[in-house]
């Protein structure tokens, strides 16, 4: 199994899409919540995503096309 740190940046439109959730299940991917901080009219949040790599790129690119920011991040 494959794992990814990302950070997601969630335009506020998207705040009551269930963004997290949806990966987790229409991927097969386990998600542990890193770091995050979410207003009215934006959020991030930092991510590690455990999964087969085909998975987690699914995932991001899901994410993507439903108009979230997806950036790499290092471990820390």
């Amino acid at each position: 199994m494959a794992k990814r740190r990302v950070m997601l940046t969630v335009p506020g439109e998207l705040h009551s899409e269930p963004i997290i959730y949806n990966i987790g299940q229409q991927f097969n991917l386990v998600i542990t919540l890193r770091q995050a901080d979410l207003t009215e009219d934006r959020g991030w949040v930092i991510l590690e995503l455990e999964g087969e790599d085909k998975d987690i790129e699914a995932g991001i690119t899901w994410a993507i096309s439903k108009g979230v920011r997806v950036e790499a991040v290092g471990e820390s």
